[in-house]
């Protein structure tokens, strides 16, 4: 590995770091964007179980916050409702809203740095490219070529090419894929949200009937 770098030049070392700094991105996304660090399949039947016959208490609310991203968004409708038991529909759906999008911000942190890698990778290896280009040209005289700058020049050229496209090809990939995972992660919060609104509603308005 290390005869290949001394082979393809300084253009590698970006190349390099750009490796490093993907692989710490995808490692962190695969752990932090698990559903149960998410959405865990059954807390929203929980949340409802325990909400049918009265509000959680505020210990209970809290940890429901910390137990996961959309026990953070649940959380917040529930605490809005015991502290406003009349509170409007419009009201909840604002909080369930704002809630939501600091829920999609958590999940969609590093995804712009991972595909800026995946896109910038293969331009750093065609700057190698060139880079070699110009020392395959350097090297060309009028009493003849010199073989061993030759050789030099075309390493940096295919070296660098071959990794910008090992990095970007598994860095592009996996940015899809997790957004992919924040997309359907947004469609199981927006409907857990409406679940719960709903139940609040109902609740609102035996309270508001009473």
């Amino acid at each position: 590995m290390f005869s290949i770098i001394q082979a393809a030049g300084w253009p590698i070392w970006p190349l390099l770091l750009c490796s490093v700094v993907a692989l710490a991105l995808i490692i962190e996304r695969l752990i932090n964007l698990r559903a149960s660090r998410v959405a865990p399949a059954s807390l929203l039947d929980e949340v409802l179980s325990v909400s049918q016959a009265q509000l959680p208490t505020p210990d209970v609310v809290g940890k429901l916050a910390e137990n996961s991203l959309l026990g953070q968004v649940l959380a917040s409708g529930l605490r809005v409702a015991a502290a406003e038991p009349r509170a409007a529909e419009a009201r909840l759906r604002q909080v369930f809203e704002l809630a939501g999008r600091g829920a999609i911000h958590q999940m969609e942190r590093y995804l712009n740095t991972l595909g800026t890698i995946a896109a910038a990778a293969p331009l750093l290896g065609l700057l190698g490219t060139v880079v070699g280009m110009i020392e395959i040209f350097g090297s060309q005289s009028p009493s003849g070529n010199n073989p061993a700058l030759l050789a030099h020049g075309i390493s940096i050229a295919l070296y660098n090419t071959a990794f910008g496209l090992i990095i970007a090809i598994p860095s592009l990939m996996f940015y899809r894929y997790f957004r992919g995972k924040v997309e359907a992660y947004v469609i199981d919060m927006e409907q857990a949200c409406d679940r719960l609104l709903s139940l609040l509603l109902v609740r609102a308005g035996q309270g508001a009937a009473r």
